[in-house]
C-alpha cells in the first residue's frame, strides 16, 4: 500500500472513557492499526447551533487507510456520544517504510 493511501483521522471525545471505548472498537475491528489518545484534555472553542461553546475534550489520532475510512467513520458515528462528531481524515504523505508496512499488516 502506498503512503498516500494511509490516513490519520482526527476525532475528539467528551470523556477519556469514551475515547478508550472508541479506540478499542476501531482496533479490534481492524479499522485502525493504532489509536493514540491524548490523555490530558484539550480545550476546544467552537460554534454550535449559533453559539460559541467551550469544551474539554480528549483527542484521538487514528492511523488507518482510505479504504477503511467509510467503515471507520460509520463505526465512530455509531459509538460516539456527539450529535455531530469530528471525523477529519488527513493523508499521510510519507513515513518510515517499516511503520507503513506494519500499518498495512495491522488493518
Amino acid at each position: 500500500m502506498k503512503s498516500r493511501e494511509k490516513i490519520i483521522v482526527l476525532v475528539t471525545c467528551g470523556s477519556a472513557k469514551e475515547a478508550e471505548r472508541l479506540a478499542e472498537a476501531l482496533v479490534e475491528k481492524r479499522l485502525a492499526a493504532c489509536v493514540t489518545i491524548l490523555q490530558d484534555p484539550v480545550k476546544s472553542i467552537y460554534r454550535w447551533k449559533g453559539r460559541v461553546e467551550t469544551a474539554r475534550e480528549f483527542f484521538l489520532l487514528i492511523k488507518s487507510s482510505r479504504a477503511n475510512f467509510l467503515a471507520l467513520s460509520r463505526q465512530i458515528e455509531k459509538l460516539h456520544s456527539y450529535e455531530t462528531p469530528e471525523i477529519i481524515a488527513l493523508t499521510i504523505t510519507a513515513g518510515s517504510p517499516e511503520y507503513l508496512r506494519w500499518l498495512d499488516q495491522s488493518l
